[in-house]
């Protein structure tokens, strides 16, 4: 089945009532041949009076803190999508409602086509603004391709929302509507392959990351069903290699995410390898990082803390207990009782899988990369598949084909900590409301490739995401179940006002948002927020900064992710919880911290060079222009801020403890990324700067 577009006559053609803005990082290429109306542009600054019309690319050149505005008059409900091309100058664009509110920031590659895009809730004048990244000077090129009322037809609707992967230089990907088990609608964009100028079809063979985690735990709960093991095993009974940390860790802990076992790609990530960028990841690492491991994260089943090494593990056990590898195991037990023809378990990154898709990122210039998928994902992720078979799969959620309703009743239930507070996480799926409807769902994200499999069971209905371009939208399958079943949702004032207002905010407004608040779900997962003048920022645990808007006078939207954060005043007015809407939601408290700004003497005192022994890694500590700075092998120097005394937070968004001695030097330095925490490097420069034995990593 090649055919690009599959279209289901009984389709309900629902109407989009609410405007929403939404954010999709930069695509490669423009779209061409769209419809466009009513539209006016003017370049205020470099350009006057001359007017930008659609599908007709105008020039300019920015010079060191200036900007061009452009202004476009657009109906009610009007969709607008362009591009600035970034010939030889790092821009950033935003847009601006009639009253000057900004209603998105687009700043991602620094060369190639920046793309913007806004809906309009209002006729009026809407201001385009393009303005130079950290004050650079060079050319570019800016143009409106499509221009048109908000679709009313869901189908048209995901060409509007899939505009940014539609052409033959970007990396696509392809969005399905699944009902009574059957696709009711499916259509693929952009290419597969911009190697082979392949493009995507809706029967792509496609990685899908952690949603098959899913399939794992039913490989566990269909050896259970056959007496082979026991959800509540110890799991060195089946893989006896494993350390005893003190306390029992199960099964059910695994497939819950609450095992207290670092998070191993977070770890390796921590000695300096770039598995961004390929480097290998064996599976018997796995069990080597828990080995080398000194204590448990957590008491297991205390905390939910998302984490790929327990599902890597659960796939070693359906190898042992099974007597087969996993991916054969997968085939001969799940998939092909199924009839999934098209699915299959890639055991490594160097494992052909045909008519599949590459993976590709955006580098820094604005051209995509071939990004090869994680290793040692087996368990956690690396399933390929495809529309048709998911449809299968989200089919046997109904009927019990596979297992029988026991088994999607337990996956799809969630799980309680041993506090007896219910998580919103089962045994490989996520289950929340979304909009009035149970939802149980799960994405994806390898290198590269996202996913999303978001079914409501109330509906026997599902949406299917799938991409290869690493710079996919989140938002967009929120979107595609608005358009599909707009008139089964029941949404509620508040959603409504986080997802189509924006109101003003200055910079001293905020700042009582300016904050650390821990997530109470994720024990050591923390949101920073902060701000520059008048542009704010939410940065959480092992992630960059993301720019975030105002939705209303207390919530904000995390632009590049599609999240919300909706902060909760107490009675004196003062910030201390909040609420993060991402899929699930997540409530957090504020850490409470006296203000921290450590002199220069003070800075001095942690410089040095720091050794794990667990990870056989170095961090050199040094400062550079007053700041502290981190160095490490393969890695970028990352500046620490210091956010309460003796702890820092780096670009990356890890956490760094200065741990004191009593006699007042800085011997241990205590790193955590958020999945990973509490990894100890020891200082190694006082009176003994030898290289420790069996060292494999130097700055």
């Amino acid at each position: 089945m090649n055919n690009r577009i599959i279209t289901a006559r009984l389709i309900p053609m629902f109407l989009v009532v609410a405007s929403v803005t939404f954010q999709v990082a930069p695509s490669l290429a423009q779209s061409k041949d769209k419809k466009t109306e009513n539209v006016e542009a003017k370049d205020t600054h470099a350009n006057k009076d001359r007017p930008l019309k659609a599908n007709e690319s105008r020039s300019s050149r920015l010079t060191s803190k200036t900007a061009d505005e452009y202004t476009v008059n657009v109906k009610e409900n009007t969709f607008v999508f362009g591009a600035a091309n970034q010939t030889s100058v790092d821009v950033m664009v935003s847009v601006h409602d009639m009253n000057g509110k900004k209603l998105a920031e687009f700043d991602g590659t620094g060369r190639g086509p920046e793309y913007f895009h806004f809906e309009s809730d209002k006729a009026g004048l809407y201001t385009i603004k393009v303005a130079p990244f950290e004050d650079e000077v060079g050319d570019y090129e800016i143009s409106l391709s499509r221009v048109e009322p908000i679709a009313r037809k869901p189908e048209d609707r995901v060409d509007q929302l899939m505009s940014p992967y539609d052409n033959k230089t970007t990396p696509g990907g392809v969005v399905a509507v699944i009902k009574g088990g059957e696709v009711a609608f499916a259509k693929s964009y952009g290419m597969a392959s911009l190697t082979y100028e392949i493009p995507f079809e809706v029967d792509t063979r496609t990685n899908i990351g952690s949603t098959s985690k899913q399939f794992t735990a039913y490989a566990i709960l269909l050896l259970a069903q056959q007496n082979k093991l026991s959800l509540d095993d110890d799991f060195r009974k089946h893989i006896p290699e494993l350390p005893d940390l003190g306390e029992v860790v199960t099964l059910r802990h695994a497939l819950t995410h609450t095992t207290g076992y670092r998070e191993f790609f977070n770890t390796i990530a921590m000695t300096g390898r770039r598995i961004d960028q390929g480097d290998w990841i064996d599976r018997e690492e796995i069990v080597k990082i828990v080995q080398r491991q000194p204590k448990l994260q957590n008491s297991p089943g205390a905390e939910f803390s998302y984490n790929n090494t327990g599902f890597a593990l659960l796939a070693e056990v359906v190898e042992r207990v099974g007597k087969k590898p996993f991916p054969e195991w997968m085939s001969e037990n799940v998939f092909q009782p199924l009839e999934m023809s098209d699915t299959f378990v890639r055991a490594n990154p160097h494992t052909i899988i045909k008519r599949a898709s590459m993976g590709y990122a955006p580098d820094k210039n604005g051209n995509y990369r071939e990004s090869p998928d994680l290793g040692a994902a087996v368990g956690a992720g690396a399933i390929y598949t495809t529309i048709g078979d998911l449809a299968k799969w989200i089919k046997n959620y109904r009927t019990g084909e596979l297992g029988g309703s026991e088994i999607f009743n337990q996956v799809s239930t969630p799980n309680k900590l041993t506090n007896g507070k219910a998580t919103k996480y089962g045994f490989g799926l996520a289950i929340d409301e979304f909009e009035g409807q149970r939802r149980i769902h799960h994405n994806g994200a390898d290198t590269a490739h996202r996913s999303m499999v978001m079914y409501f069971p109330e509906l026997d209905a599902a949406v299917i995401t799938q991409s290869n371009n690493a710079t996919f939208a989140r938002t967009i399958p929120d979107s595609v179940a608005r358009a599909f079943f707009e008139k089964d949702l029941g949404k509620n004032e508040s959603t409504k006002s986080e997802e189509t207002e924006t109101v003003g905010i200055d910079g001293e407004a905020f700042d009582k948002f300016v904050g650390r608040y821990e997530l109470q779900e994720m024990a050591g997962v923390v949101l920073t927020f902060s701000r520059k003048d008048d542009t704010f920022f939410a940065q959480i645990t092992g992630r960059p900064k993301s720019e975030i808007t105002p939705t209303s006078p207390n919530s904000f939207k995390i632009n590049d992710v599609g999240a919300v954060v909706t902060f909760h005043p107490n009675e004196k007015g003062e910030m201390n919880t909040l609420t993060l809407k991402l899929g699930s939601g997540f409530t957090a408290k504020r850490i409470i911290a006296d203000p921290w700004s450590p002199d220069a003497k003070q800075l001095a005192a942690y410089v040095g060079r720091y050794f794990s022994e667990e990870l056989e890694t170095f961090r050199h500590i040094t400062i550079v222009d007053e700041k502290l700075v981190m160095k490490m092998s393969r890695r970028e120097d990352a500046i620490l801020s210091p956010t309460s005394e003796n702890l820092f937070l780096s670009e990356e968004g890890a956490e760094l403890k200065f741990q004191e001695t009593e006699d007042g030097k800085f011997m241990e330095l205590v790193v955590g990324n958020g999945r990973t925490r509490g990894v100890s490097f020891n200082r190694v420069d006082y009176g003994d700067t030898r290289k420790p034995e069996n060292s494999s990593s130097e700055e």
